[in-house]
């Protein structure tokens, strides 16, 4: 690393989110991608830990022999199943993609809260688990025994592999638009679609009162990702707008196979969750929902709608409020305190 001495700030029109120049020294300004800053203060705002949340009722539920069926145990521990290896997924590709690559200073800032957010989630797994009793190696190992959590994660790990090679670097057309494609995969498929069947999930138990503690983290959880969603649609967009030439049509033929292919693994996962169907979701429902999900995914990256379904859950629409992704975040921020009860 070196230091040009009396060097001038750099001009604003050069920043790029990728290759626009030294990342070395955090110069924040001028800033350019003001959506990252915007996004590192509200995540700050939104702060909280998952000691802060009382578990004594969850405990007591799991506990009963009465309080819940074998199904809604099932559901539960296989959700807890893909959550616990897929945020950690996610903190290597924010640590070893992300951050190695992006120039924008104000981008770095958020990837850094970013990467504690997952931190934050895998304890929220590790207190549910332990609070509960339940045999944490078969919940954290449980990516290696149910296939459709394998199978998932595989296809993001497989994606992956070239832009978590230490020798990667961007900089040509082919290495740019592999990092793009890991962008795309990582923000639209794992944290845009992967997740959803999970949360649909927890707020059916929470709709029926049961693991109200486990789900209450649960929205957390969901809105941080929410803002991770958000922020990497915003990325994604950037760079398209920086770069354009990467944006060919074969490459967004490609984005809209990858999604297409996500959609099958996350319905088949739901089949998984829900062999008997469950608060009244059932696997034919969970198909449309995620279809639902991924037109809404390719539209905010100008990407045309491939399934065309309404969505079969409208009280998700209440709780994810789906409609308002784009503004998710910019309401009040007393609405996103820390503290043990969450308030929309």
């Amino acid at each position: 690393m070196s230091i040009t001495k009396g060097a001038p700030f750099v001009d604003i029109n050069k920043r790029r989110l990728i290759n626009g120049g030294d990342a070395d020294v955090m110069q924040l300004y001028p800033m350019r991608h003001t959506f990252a800053w915007e996004a590192y203060l509200a995540s700050n705002a939104n702060h909280w830990l998952p000691t802060e949340i009382s578990m004594q009722r969850d405990i007591e539920q799991w506990k009963s022999p009465t309080a819940l069926t074998s199904d809604e145990r099932k559901a539960f521990e296989t959700v807890l199943g893909f959550f616990t290896t897929a945020d950690s997924i996610a903190a290597n590709n924010v640590v070893l993609a992300f951050y190695r690559h992006v120039t924008s200073p104000e981008v770095r800032m958020y990837l850094l809260r970013q990467g504690y957010e997952e931190a934050i989630h895998t304890h929220a797994y590790q207190y549910i688990v332990e609070s509960l009793g339940m045999d944490e190696s078969r919940i954290f190992n449980m990516y290696r025994e149910v296939e459709s959590i394998y199978n998932k994660d595989s296809m993001v790990l497989s994606l992956n592999e070239g832009v978590f090679d230490p020798s990667f670097k961007t900089g040509t057309f082919e290495n740019d638009q592999k990092f793009l494609e890991n962008m795309i995969v990582f923000s639209l498929i794992m944290e845009g679609i992967f997740f959803y069947s999970s949360f649909a999930v927890m707020f059916g138990f929470q709709r029926q009162n049961k693991l109200t503690g486990s789900a209450e983290q649960i929205q957390y959880i969901m809105r941080d990702e929410s803002m991770h969603l958000n922020v990497g649609i915003n990325m994604i967009n950037t760079i398209k707008k920086e770069q354009p030439e990467l944006w060919t049509p074969e490459f967004q033929r490609h984005v809209i196979d990858l999604v297409k292919r996500a959609v099958v693994l996350e319905y088949t996962f739901a089949q998984t969750v829900f062999p008997n169907g469950i608060f009244g979701m059932n696997a034919a429902g969970f198909k449309q929902y995620i279809e639902h999900i991924a037109d809404r995914r390719l539209e905010r990256v100008d990407l045309p709608a491939q399934y065309n379904v309404a969505n079969p859950f409208p009280w998700m629409s209440e709780a994810v409020d789906l409609n308002k992704e784009k503004n998710f975040f910019e309401t009040r921020v007393t609405e996103y305190k820390t503290g043990g009860t969450l308030q929309w």
